[in-house]
């Protein structure tokens, strides 16, 4: 049984795909595959809870590239995910990682270059430009500070790092929140350089926070990060809501994760613990965990 990590990112995202270093973490919920080898004939099979992936839809073409870089074509693959799509959470990174993971135990040897070169196809497929911070941290797992194009590096942590998320919003196209941050950049290419670099400046700090154990110090970080994602128009009157909501419950920071648009709200939880910050979203009808 292979197992792979949903995450969440906690400074960075979208800057990352420009080369400003990103902050993920691993969340406890993740995917699970097992893979076997198919009867001869039959060809690549993918199984995503119970539902088969057709010939041609996205997820067999995902499939067939994951497998293209693993040098494996015959093989069925099962997987059940625990993570919800498309609000921020990695979710089909981990299944991409999942996936590679259980065909690679039925190849000689695979390196980790390899796994990460299989999701980064499969990513493609859905994602057009995926930075890879998402595949890096499912694989991994664990704290990581990731960089395009130079890999990650993981970060030891001194105490726990006690979060509570919101699926504050429908799914949203990260393909899409991309773009749209893209045309923003080419629109006031000045401004965009200065507030990657306020982000840079951001995830440096919020490194030191985690290494330090300083929480209070990196809930006032990912705020910042939260209102510089709104001014790349990011946010959405759900999120803002879910993020006021938890900081009025105790958080010491919150801001969205991933590609905004909707999606998921990360809060850093004080001494109390998550539990005032959950029952203070259950109450307004948000799912979370």
């Amino acid at each position: 049984m292979a197992f792979a990590s949903g995450k969440v990112i906690l400074c960075g995202e979208h800057a990352v795909v420009y080369g400003v270093p990103a902050i993920a973490v691993g969340i406890e919920r993740g995917v699970e595959a097992t893979a076997s080898i198919a009867p001869k004939g039959s060809g690549p099979q993918l199984v995503i809870d119970d539902r088969i992936a057709h010939k041609d839809d996205e997820v067999s073409r995902a499939f067939a590239a994951l497998l293209a870089q693993l040098g494996l074509l015959d093989v069925v693959v099962r997987a059940r995910s625990a993570i919800p799509v498309g609000v921020g959470l990695g979710a089909s990174a981990a299944l991409g990682v999942a996936i590679a993971r259980a065909v690679a135990e039925q190849c000689e040897q695979v390196s980790d270059a390899q796994l990460l070169a299989g999701t980064h196809a499969w990513e493609e497929v859905f994602h057009g430009n995926p930075s890879g911070v998402d595949a890096a941290c499912a694989l991994s797992g664990g704290c990581i500070r990731f960089e395009r194009g130079k890999g990650f590096v993981p970060l030891s942590l001194p105490r726990a790092l006690p979060l509570a998320i919101a699926v504050a919003g429908p799914a949203s196209s990260t393909k899409e929140m991309v773009a749209s941050v893209a045309r923003q950049k080419d629109r006031k290419p000045e401004l965009f350089s200065q507030n990657l670099e306020a982000i840079r400046t951001l995830v440096k700090n919020a490194e030191l926070a985690l290494t330090a154990g300083d929480l209070k110090g990196l809930g006032t970080l990912l705020n910042y990060n939260q209102m510089l994602l709104a001014g790349w128009m990011l946010s959405t009157e759900a999120i803002e809501v879910a993020c006021q909501c938890a900081r009025e419950a105790g958080a010491l920071g919150a801001k969205l994760t991933g590609a905004g648009g909707g999606g998921c709200v990360i809060a850093l939880c004080d001494e109390a613990g998550p539990e005032p910050i959950l029952s203070a979203w259950r109450s307004l009808g948000i799912e979370c965990f």
